[in-house]
């Protein structure tokens, strides 16, 4: 889940409870007409930032598949001499 979603989900949350305390609702249909308001909010929230930027913002990734740092692993070829000197350097 990217920053944007999580601010998408926050807004909809934070319109429905804001409508709901306006509202005052007595029924749970009441409450459902007033979470899909909140929702639509957001969703047209989403609409408009997607079509700024010409892309989708929703994703299927996870928050740590996002922000996980990819590693590379460095491959070369070197002397003993070399090997102990760079073991030497990290241990300083």
């Amino acid at each position: 889940m990217t920053n944007l979603e999580l601010v998408l989900n926050m807004l909809a949350e934070t319109t429905t409870t804001e409508i709901s305390k306006k509202e005052d609702p007595k029924t749970f249909s009441h409450s459902k007409i007033i979470a899909k308001k909140g929702g639509a909010v957001a969703g047209n929230t989403r609409k408009d930032i997607e079509m700024q930027l010409g892309e989708n913002i929703v994703t299927h990734k996870t928050a740590k598949q996002i922000h996980s740092k990819k590693t590379k692993s460095i491959n070369f070829k070197s002397s003993s001499a070399d090997t102990k000197a760079l073991k030497k350097s990290i241990m300083l």
